[in-house]
């Protein structure tokens, strides 16, 4: 009761913002009451400026941090806001007044329970950056090493807290007001961007993401991530190297200081397909504000809070779906979402083939340069969720960054689709993982493994023999003996046939 009576007052709250924003459109874009859809009407601000996803990202921002990630994950729901709106949202940018310099030095004290004169020889007192979650200060180490130290901000994970309680809060009620809502998942989205918001809150998480994205980057040339300094961090506290470069989306600055934009996306695309395909572990917030260009030309990631991991079965599966849309192969795509267990079993593959089609068709007979994946997988997986499909969280993150990256290519060079770019690392990866190479050492790995789980099963099989016939078990030493040539010759028979099927 009490939760509903906060939550209440802060409908009214929120409602406010966004009429003076002139935002309360987004009412007419989902099933709602006619009463609500009125009201929006005559309490929307008709002076205020802009297109309507700019006036929503300025209403957002206003209502603060969590709000501010909730308007970053809608900016791919195209399908939801409509493009347009979508557009808009993908410019949302994630800043905030900066706190005190005397704050920032007392958090970092209390957490690495040092002060800060013994921590850095020098500290800048003025943030180089202020986001809604944390501010970035540049500081200098008694070894003379240049770092950029991120700070929480007081009292954040409260705030957060309750915005994020708010939000589901809202949810749950659309869901039980309007059951029309629930295809759009309005619970399951909100609990996504709980986790992931939380996860951004704990500073420590971030930093072994970098470490472990760095460590699996260090050989490709043309691509950096920043070393973390693990003595000066914790939980409220990371420190980096500090790192220096132009921003990626600067067309004409790039040029001017001599660097070729169609190189850095060929690298773009490379560092993409890397991440997603070859380690199974991307940074899912790679928009031109975590992007640089350093005086070598090497693109620099930052800000490693929100990170994606796809196992090598969902890998699998995606250059499948992929293959099968650039082919228009329809019935395959169907096939992976179904064998894959995406989508129930009892589902009706045949409409979900149909539906496969009237989202491929009108996105492939575009002009290749005009073609977006994240778009074609963004839609795909809203229409697979109404054939029941279980939330996949990694592969909206995959999809918002599959996004994001297309925007970042087109800035570079709009005539040039970065996954025309990638094509052949694609290509190359799908033939040494889906072909028939691949096929027979799947089945010999396999095999492999059924062999090595044999003496288990012996084992098992042993001792339920041994509680079975215990009264009359014969010698121990005998009966082991016995025991394994008598399930040894049929699981070998098994394990043959199974291959044999595999591969014929």
């Amino acid at each position: 009761m009490l939760r509903d009576l906060r939550n209440g007052w802060r409908v009214v709250a929120t409602a406010r913002c966004l009429a003076r924003h002139n935002a309360l459109f987004m009412v007419h874009l989902v099933p709602t009451p006619a009463p609500l859809r009125w009201a929006a009407h005559v309490l929307a601000n008709r002076r205020a400026k802009g297109r309507p996803g700019e006036r929503l990202a300025r209403a957002l921002q206003s209502l603060g941090p969590a709000f501010i990630k909730l308007g970053q994950s809608l900016a791919v729901r195209g399908d939801l806001l409509g493009e347009a709106i979508a557009r808009d949202l993908s410019q949302l940018q994630d800043r905030l007044p900066s706190f005190p310099a005397a704050v920032a030095r007392e958090v970092v004290e209390a957490e690495l329970e040092r002060p800060v004169g013994e921590l850095f020889t020098t500290f800048d007192d003025r943030p180089v950056a202020a986001a809604s979650i944390a501010q970035v200060h540049f500081a200098v180490t008694p070894e003379g090493e240049e770092v950029a130290v991120k700070i929480l901000r007081p009292g954040i994970e409260a705030a957060i807290e309750r915005d994020l309680d708010f939000l589901l809060w809202l949810a749950e009620w659309a869901e039980r007001l309007r059951p029309a809502l629930r295809r759009y998942r309005p619970v399951d989205t909100v609990r996504l961007l709980a986790t992931t918001t939380r996860q951004e809150m704990d500073l420590r998480l971030e930093a072994a993401a970098a470490a472990e994205f760095r460590q699996n980057c260090l050989e490709d040339e043309g691509f950096k991530v920043p070393k973390v300094d693990w003595r000066r961090t914790g939980r409220r506290v990371v420190t980096f190297e500090r790192v220096a470069g132009l921003p990626v989306d600067e067309r004409a600055q790039l040029i001017a200081h001599g660097f070729d934009p169609d190189a850095i996306l060929a690298q773009a695309a490379v560092v993409f397909f890397n991440q997603v395909f070859r380690d199974g572990f991307f940074h899912a917030d790679m928009h031109p504000g975590n992007m640089l260009i350093d005086a070598d030309g090497r693109i620099v990631a930052l800000d490693f809070g929100i990170m994606g991991r796809i196992d090598l079965a969902t890998r699998r599966h995606l250059a499948e779906i992929l293959v099968g849309f650039l082919s228009r192969d329809y019935e395959r795509v169907a096939a992976v979402f179904f064998s894959a267990g995406f989508v129930p079993a009892e589902q009706d593959q045949a409409a979900f083939q149909q539906a496969c089609r009237a989202i491929g068709e009108p996105i492939l007979d575009l002009p290749l340069n005009e073609i977006s994946i994240g778009r074609l997988l963004g839609q795909l997986l809203t229409v697979a969720e109404q054939f029941e499909m279980q939330q996949q969280p990694q592969l909206v993150l995959l999809q918002k960054t599959m996004a994001v990256s297309e925007g970042v290519g087109r800035t570079l060079n709009p005539n040039v689709n970065i996954w025309q770019v990638a094509q052949p690392l694609v290509e190359s990866w799908i033939r040494q993982h889906l072909g028939p190479e691949a096929q027979a050492r799947r089945v010999v790995a396999d095999g492999v493994a059924m062999l090595r789980s044999l003496p288990g099963l012996v084992t098992r099989l042993e001792r339920l023999t041994a509680d079975v016939d215990r009264p009359e078990r014969p010698d121990r030493s005998e009966h082991r003996w016995r025991t394994n040539w008598l399930w040894l010759g049929p699981a070998l028979a098994l394990v043959a046939g199974l291959l044999l099927g595999r591969l014929l």
